[in-house]
């Protein structure tokens, strides 16, 4: 005689959301990263203007369900991530078709070097587990107070690290360090400036989240290895 299921809650439709825009946001940022823009005074990747809203994407996923959870999103970003790269690099390397006379042009702006992509995936768990891990710490050593300034506080880590390994891993040795290091500083300094800027979002997104889901997680017994996989919260 077999035991009768057990019937599994259904994972939150507004967590599936936040980490498809969380998702979303890391694959489109390696798409037009290849545009250098001008942001007044700072040239920059054109994925600056969108690449910060993970981490904003990441800061909800945190605070609300918990580092857990922000961890299984986080390595679905550096799959999804991969995933794209491959295809796009297979998109490159097919012959394009008499017809179509751009091919040329297609594969300068979407074709990315193995430096540069080695560069962007390292940088980007770093950055994310260390942005994770800190806003979580921080709730617990606040009680779950000062919200802007844990947001922050991560931030200024997690972007940190991310700017300081993608930038010496893409373009060490190619670039003077003068010439590095200001980039590194200007990328840094225009992130975490993004981060304060959303920071009323941030406080709307979480509170709203925080009522609807009926939850506030603290990580007190959370294991925070980044390879220790578990579920997502439902």
């Amino acid at each position: 005689m077999t035991e009768p299921t057990r019937p599994q809650r259904a994972i939150s439709p507004r967590l599936l959301l936040v980490a498809g825009l969380f998702v979303a946001t890391l694959v489109t940022s390696n798409i037009i990263a290849v545009k250098l823009a001008a942001l007044g005074p700072f040239t920059v990747p054109a994925a600056i203007v969108i690449f910060p809203l993970s981490y904003l994407f990441g800061d909800v996923l945190t605070e609300v369900w918990g580092y857990a959870t922000a961890r299984v999103v986080i390595w679905t970003g550096f799959a999804a991530n991969v995933v794209a790269v491959c295809f796009v690099a297979i998109a490159v390397a097919v012959p394009s078709s008499p017809a179509y006379p751009d091919g040329g042009a297609y594969s300068a702006i979407l074709g990315m070097t193995p430096r540069i992509v080695i560069a962007s995936l390292v940088a980007y768990l770093c950055g994310e587990f260390i942005n994770s891990f800190v806003l979580a710490k921080l709730k617990i050593a606040t009680g779950g107070r000062m919200l802007w300034m844990r947001t922050i506080g991560s931030t200024l880590l997690g972007q940190g690290v991310d700017t300081v390994i993608f930038i010496s891993v893409a373009f060490g040795g190619t670039l003077p360090f003068a010439v590095l290091r200001v980039v590194m500083r200007d990328q840094w300094l225009l992130k975490v400036f993004y981060e304060i800027v959303a920071t009323p979002l941030t406080y709307a997104v979480v509170t709203w989240l925080k009522r609807r889901e009926g939850i506030d997680t603290y990580d007190r017994s959370t294991n925070f290895n980044p390879l220790a996989l578990g579920g997502l919260a439902r």
